[in-house]
């Protein structure tokens, strides 16, 4: 999908069109419409409708385990929500009784930090995995606080690894090849991705049976989306015909602001029943998390956004 192929949005007064820029901030602890006039101060269900969603039944619990299917989290934008979006799900799938193994697919090591692993005093990442035949990636998983829940670290000898690949023959298989012998283990294989297209997303893209693509409501995120389609597309083609979009999931989103709701109706109206239901809204409770070293579902298991991801894991045992 390109962007031209994005539909304008029926907001409150009118079109807005798909290349209007957005409207400059407003000052702290005021929102406004199109209007420009603040309109309040308050919290986000005393001034609109909650998205509704609705209630899919808890998955039935498992027999055995294996073999797993492998899902990635890809967006080139930064700053998306793409390791919250990781960590939380996996945790809300462990909670369901899944094998989930979360792999830290990102030089930064986020992942490795928002479930309390310092993974530069680590000797095995999954750099030793890509670049070492000799290493096995039963050496580098490392187990977390989570039952159910594994992981496979990272940290900026990641980087390096691209570089490296570059002359490797089959490059863009490389992760599949250092999954393949733990599938029969885990239900589920979640891979964080770095904010970029390169060769270490279009790896996990290759290995990957499904992808989510998380995105913030805002404007710019939305124009980001088009190019990444087209990214998958081309791996789709040309490396991996069995990859699907699970879905589009939308995060920090403030129903408050006129912007977010337009964006998430724009999001809704390009991608239709590709997008969750679930809608993931901004809350000081998942920085709070990973500053803990904790999921979501760990560190405020009764919050609004531990409930938004166990909904979001149902949708995707659903799809």
């Amino acid at each position: 999908m390109d962007e031209q192929d994005l539909p304008p949005v029926e907001g409150a007064h009118g079109a807005v069109p798909e290349a209007s820029a957005p409207q400059a901030p407003e000052p702290d602890g005021a929102t406004s419409d199109s209007t420009g006039d603040a309109l309040f101060d308050a919290p986000a269900e005393a001034v609109v409708e909650e998205v509704v969603v609705d209630e899919i039944p808890e998955p039935a619990p498992l027999t055995s385990h294996g073999p797993a299917r492998i899902v990635s989290m890809v967006n080139q934008k930064g700053g998306v929500g793409k390791t919250t979006s990781t960590v939380s799900l996996g945790a809300a799938l462990a909670g369901y009784g899944r094998r989930v193994l979360l792999v830290d697919f990102d030089p930064q090591g986020a992942l490795s930090v928002a479930l309390g692993v310092n993974a530069y005093e680590l000797d095995l990442t999954v750099y030793n995995l890509l670049t070492d035949p000799q290493c096995h990636i039963g050496d580098v998983i490392l187990s977390t606080d989570v039952e159910g829940l594994d992981l496979l670290p990272s940290n900026i000898d990641l980087s390096a690894a691209e570089v490296q690949l570059v002359s490797e023959v089959g490059r863009e298989h490389a992760l599949a090849r250092v999954l393949a012998p733990i599938m029969d283990e885990y239900d589920i294989v979640l891979i964080d991705c770095q904010p970029s297209l390169g060769l270490l997303t279009v790896n996990a893209l290759t290995a990957s049976q499904g992808v989510i693509i998380p995105m913030e409501t805002e404007y710019f995120a939305l124009r980001g989306v088009a190019l990444l389609k087209e990214t998958i597309d081309k791996v789709i083609s040309r490396l991996n015909p069995g990859l699907q979009i699970i879905g589009v999931l939308a995060t920090m989103y403030d129903p408050r602001t006129l912007h977010s709701r337009e964006v998430l109706q724009t999001v809704q109206q390009a991608f239709g029943d590709a997008v969750f239901t679930t809608v993931i809204n901004r809350t000081v409770k998942f920085p709070d998390a990973a500053v803990a070293g904790e999921p979501i579902t760990a560190f405020a298991p009764s919050s609004s956004g531990a409930d938004a991801y166990r909904q979001l894991a149902r949708e995707v045992l659903a799809r």
